[in-house]
């Protein structure tokens, strides 16, 4: 929620510029838009399976059972470059500063249970989305529906060396899977005249990895599935 307000009061000032006269999109426009988005993950992790050097891998497997985590939500810069292919058919492509997250994790069944910021991930999730817009090219409002595909990979993930449980089960290596991911997306875009506008949407990936930790003498893999929301607002300047 924190993170929706600052979108918001992050473009309030930009209300001004709607007093000029309004030319929606139409074929052949190119929009290059610059903003912010928030990215909210809701995790769901899979059952954790530790296999390796005994007795080890049984203690593993006992700790981790029943595991959850959590992962931070997170601000960061987008850009998109939108063609208009059609008055009412557009292809956006987006790209974003990439956001850093971090990792909670619980396991209730271990020596310690709670384990806060027992990681730190970064998300690089550059995408592709066609939309589909409505109303007409003399409308300043052009709601649209889209649909598209990100390709979603994690890199610089450092763990909590702190932490024993964490530093245990994980203290080789850490790897998360990249893959490509569907993404539903809606929104509009305002015309505030011929070349600025300003376009707010709401996207939903649903994100797949499978984690792969590295102990000593112990591998431990699980699923985790990450239902992120993304909200984004920009200021698009079309040439």
């Amino acid at each position: 929620m924190k993170n929706i307000k600052s979108l918001t009061l992050a473009f309030v000032a930009l209300a001004g510029l709607a007093s000029q006269p309004a030319h929606a999109l139409k074929a052949g426009d190119h929009v290059l838009g610059i903003g912010l988005a928030s990215i909210n993950p809701d995790a769901s992790t899979g059952r954790l399976t530790s296999t390796g050097a005994q007795p080890y891998a049984t203690a593993f497997q006992a700790q981790t059972t029943a595991a959850s985590a959590d992962v931070s939500s997170e601000l960061t810069a987008s850009v998109s470059w939108l063609y208009m292919y059609s008055d009412r058919f557009g292809v956006e492509a987006t790209l974003g500063l990439p956001p850093k997250h971090t990792i909670d994790l619980a396991t209730p069944n271990g020596t310690e249970p709670v384990h806060p910021a027992a990681a730190e991930v970064t998300q690089y999730s550059p995408a592709v989305v066609a939309k589909y817009f409505f109303n007409e090219t003399s409308d300043k409002l052009r709601p649209y529906l889209g649909l598209g595909l990100a390709h979603v990979s994690f890199h610089s993930i450092k763990i909590n060396r702190s932490d024993a449980t964490v530093a245990a089960i994980a203290g080789t290596s850490v790897d998360m899977s990249s893959s490509f991911v569907p993404i539903y997306n809606a929104g509009f875009v305002y015309e505030f005249n011929d070349r600025w506008s300003l376009n707010a949407s709401v996207s939903y990936l649903p994100i797949k990895t499978t984690a792969t930790f590295v102990g000593t003498g112990v591998t431990t893999k699980g699923d985790l599935d990450l239902n992120t929301i993304d909200y984004v607002v920009r200021i698009g300047y079309r040439f």
